[in-house]
């Protein structure tokens, strides 16, 4: 089938759903290509969440420049869009003389660069903040924050689909050629005839650009891991701990998550395989002696989950890590958008960044504003976060509330029937799991899986083989086994 529109977004995680909302403020028909059956399943979902000051990067950078600039509006962002930020602060811990030096190197930058609130400070200081830290020293950065990057994500895509954006999840952007002033999109079982292109689409930018014919981008994979933490030891961290960072490589952190779990990584390991996100055996062990040495609280029994995420970074011929690339080549792929390198801090700079590339369309094409666009996200009150009396309403205006599906997280069964009938019509179990935290607690899912998998049977009219955790490949279930 052939789909007409003003504007494509190529890849639906937080950076293309940035761009796609706040494109979406303009008279434009805008569709979002998705590989995956979901806008998290990449980078976007598989990180630290932290909300980043802006001191790490290059003076005069993009990274650096738009990094403050999400910093700043993030509070606004979490009002209108109802994910949760928590402007907690984070510290970076030193011990030795060089140490200091660099942390007085890292700070000055910092203020070049337009970050506020950093200061350094002694180590009776340090230890109010973090009484459970190791260390003699620290630079503090009070605007740094820690967030839900699912619900960021999510919200910001649905949000463009409620303001008319159309989200074609599954349809991975396998060919685009340029005819009659427009471009054709083969994605799926479907073609795209779009007047704009926007190459978002992260691990595969490279091969994006490579369709619009800006050959010549090196891109590298680095992959971080991460172990999970019981809610338990969240109570000893109420900020990010990272160590003296080095040029290019902020280190192993210890970081709380905005819903009480702790997150020790990333490491960073060279990697060409952008699709395996499993986490080896050594390297658990190693973030866990690694970081330990900052915070001596990570025991094995503690670890109820790991994780990861690949960043593809855009580097020179020596192997330089570069700074975000977004550009219009006119000369080569007129009316496209290409964005490359786009890694950390893509996250904190996701709306800057989609700002950024809308002004480049807005030199070579005229917008008009919609008057109707609006901002905000409608977002339900947890079950979990409710008073007794607000739970008693609930449960008195939609009886589904009084069953609770995940016991870990007070997850009830109207939250979950409310998930699956999402706006972009994702259909997986971490498509449920990212919007509810159905499944995050310390069982992991051994209780409330199969309960999910039943509610999305029952809600979707569909058969048990057709469910699928979170790619189109990764089925729950193959088959009854009396019939196998």
């Amino acid at each position: 089938m052939l789909h007409c529109f003003d504007a494509a977004i190529i890849g639906g995680g937080v950076v293309g759903s940035a761009i796609a909302r706040e494109l979406s403020r303009y008279d434009l028909s805008i569709a979002v290509l998705e590989e995956n059956p979901d806008v998290v399943c990449e980078a976007s979902g598989r990180n630290s969440a932290v909300v980043h000051g802006g001191f790490a990067y290059d003076r005069g950078s993009l990274k650096a420049r738009l990094c403050v600039e999400g910093n700043r509006m993030m509070d606004d962002l979490s009002r209108e869009l109802g994910f949760r930020f928590i402007r907690c602060g984070k510290v970076l811990v030193g011990n030795t003389d060089e140490d200091l030096r660099q942390l007085e190197k890292t700070m000055a930058q910092g203020f070049d660069n337009g970050a506020t609130g950093l200061e350094l400070i002694d180590g009776d200081r340090l230890h109010e903040l973090v009484p459970a830290v190791n260390g003699g020293f620290a630079m503090l950065s009070r605007n740094s924050g820690i967030m839900d990057p699912f619900l960021f994500t999510i919200n910001l895509a649905e949000n463009a689909a409620m303001n008319g954006a159309r989200y074609f999840l599954s349809h991975k952007a396998e060919s685009i050629e340029r005819r009659d002033g427009r471009y054709i999109i083969h994605a799926g079982d479907d073609d795209f005839s779009v007047k704009w292109i926007f190459n978002a689409a992260g691990k595969g930018a490279k091969d994006i650009s490579d369709m619009l014919g800006i050959a010549g981008c090196r891109v590298i994979g680095s992959k971080g891991n991460y172990l999970v933490l019981d809610k338990r030891l969240g109570l000893l961290l109420p900020m990010p701990v990272y160590p003296v960072p080095s040029n290019t490589y902020m280190g192993i952190h210890v970081t709380p998550t905005v819903d009480g779990n702790v997150t020790v990584g990333p490491d960073a390991v060279d990697t060409d395989d952008f699709g395996y996100y499993g986490v080896p055996a050594d390297r658990m062990e190693y973030l866990r002696e690694s970081a330990s040495t900052l915070w001596p609280h990570i025991e094995k029994k503690d670890v109820i989950r790991t994780f990861s995420g690949i960043l593809a970074k855009w580097v020179d011929d020596k192997g330089v890590i570069q700074d975000f690339r977004i550009e219009v080549r006119d000369d080569i792929a007129p009316c496209a958008v290409n964005l490359i390198g786009i890694e950390s801090p893509g996250l904190t700079a996701a709306v800057p960044i989609a700002r950024y590339a809308i002004s480049l369309m807005k030199e070579r094409a005229d917008l008009r504003e919609r008057k109707d666009f609006d901002p905000i996200h409608p977002s339900a009150r947890r079950f979990s976060d409710m008073s007794e009396e607000e739970r008693a309403a609930a449960v008195a205006s939609d009886p589904r509330y009084g069953s609770l599906v995940c016991s870990c997280e007070k997850v009830t069964e109207a939250e979950i029937v409310r998930a699956i009938h999402n706006p972009l019509g994702v259909h997986t179990m971490t498509g449920i799991k990212y919007r509810t935290r159905a499944m995050m607690g310390g069982c992991q899912a051994g209780f409330c899986q199969m309960k999910i998998e039943r509610l999305l049977e029952k809600e979707l009219g569909i058969k048990p083989e057709d469910v699928r955790y979170m790619r189109s490949s990764s089925w729950v279930l193959s088959g009854r086994m009396r019939e196998a």
